[in-house]
């Protein structure tokens, strides 16, 4: 067909996780455990619902465009964030955050390079723009070489890098001392830092925007702040960053419902704290007790999330599928050929993963299973 633009012709989609939640009877939600796309796994604040029920049962304002400068929701990421709010800039999610960061610092035919294998849909963005996309992987033990990524920069002169810290699948982490000395040897670099599972790792790099122009930060609150349905992510950046992108920003993108849900979570940060503070508690309890199954191996990393590497590839899809017919539902992961044997685990809360430790064993108490 010749209508699209010529990069989307032949371009991989990015490949989604099953959304059979949405295909069941609202009723029938609650026996389903989602545990596919590092979203919570229980509902935002009791705030947020209190909020977003006034809000729709006020005065009508369905007919209008939302505020385009809520200066509220700013102050309260200033807060959070513990920096300005000249450095910071919300937009309706981290997704559509990278769509503008790729219109406003990446032109065709600029090469961009990705640590990997990493979240696909920001390869797909930058290829949907003419970007060459380039990757410089782990080791297939997801394992980290400084040396090369450094060589792979050097030889590529990507006019973005882009690191998920920590990463999306494999839960790698990099310290701020590395990124800042990246930061100085590639001043004519620009490095995004995807900190989307910051609350769960508690690093980050935010304090380098203050010193550097070649960083930002991007991060949402789909994860720790459970309001993936609303579309919230955020920018950190020197403030001439957010100037520039804010120069062909849509300030109207942004609901007024996701607005005030964001301002209602962010005034209820202890319910987000306790919330992470059981994932991880509930992620320990899981990967111990995934150690008896001495063929599995276990990358717990610093995400919501552990990844599960498998001896076969037949295993791992027939435990994809008994989890299915079980109603839980995981992620396969496809991005290249180091987790092709693997799949990946969002954590939830202690309940909920004790459901999937029974799960997981009574596949493994099948006879064919019974030695292993």
């Amino acid at each position: 067909m010749r209508f699209p633009n010529k990069y989307l012709r032949n371009i991989k989609p990015y490949k989604l996780a099953s959304h059979l939640i949405w295909s069941v009877k609202p009723e029938e939600r609650c026996e389903i455990l989602k545990l596919d796309w590092n979203e919570a796994t229980i509902p935002p604040s009791p705030h947020v619902k209190q909020k977003v029920l006034e809000l729709v049962n006020g005065p009508d304002f369905f007919n209008l465009y939302p505020t385009t400068h809520n200066e509220r929701l700013l102050e309260l990421l200033s807060d959070y964030v513990g920096l300005d709010k000249e450095y910071i800039q919300y937009f309706a999610s981290s997704d559509a955050l990278h769509e503008y960061i790729c219109k406003v610092y990446i032109s065709v035919g600029d090469p961009v390079l990705i640590l990997g294998p990493s979240y696909d849909n920001f390869r797909l963005t930058c290829q949907a723009n003419g970007a060459n996309v380039f990757f410089s992987n782990y080791t297939d033990d997801f394992e980290f070489n400084a040396s090369q990524f450094i060589s792979d920069i050097r030889n590529i002169e990507p006019a973005v890098v882009y690191i998920c810290n920590p990463n999306n699948p494999t839960g790698n982490i990099h310290s701020s001392d590395f990124i800042e000395s990246l930061l100085q040897e590639f001043s004519d670099t620009l490095f995004l830092i995807d900190e989307a599972y910051y609350e769960f790792s508690m690093l980050t790099v935010k304090d380098l925007v203050l010193k550097y122009d070649n960083i930002l930060i991007s991060r949402t609150m789909s994860k720790a702040f459970a309001l993936a349905n609303f579309r919230v992510g955020y920018l950190i950046a020197s403030k001439e960053n957010v100037q520039f992108v804010n120069r062909i920003r849509n300030p109207k993108n942004v609901s007024t419902i996701a607005q005030t849900a964001a301002i209602a979570a962010l005034e209820n940060i202890d319910y987000m704290q306790s919330y992470v503070h059981e994932v991880l508690n509930a992620k320990e309890r899981f990967v111990n007790c995934l150690q008896k199954y001495k063929h599995i191996r276990v990358f717990s990393g610093h995400g919501n999330f552990v990844l599960l590497r498998f001896a076969t590839h037949e295993e791992k899809l027939k435990l994809l599928c008994h989890l299915a017919n079980n109603k839980i539902f995981v992620r396969d992961t496809t991005q290249e050929h180091s987790v092709e044997n693997c799949f990946r685990v969002t954590c939830g809360t202690c309940q909920q993963m004790e459901r999937v430790i029974e799960c997981i064993s009574q596949f493994y108490a099948q006879e064919k299973y019974c030695n292993i």
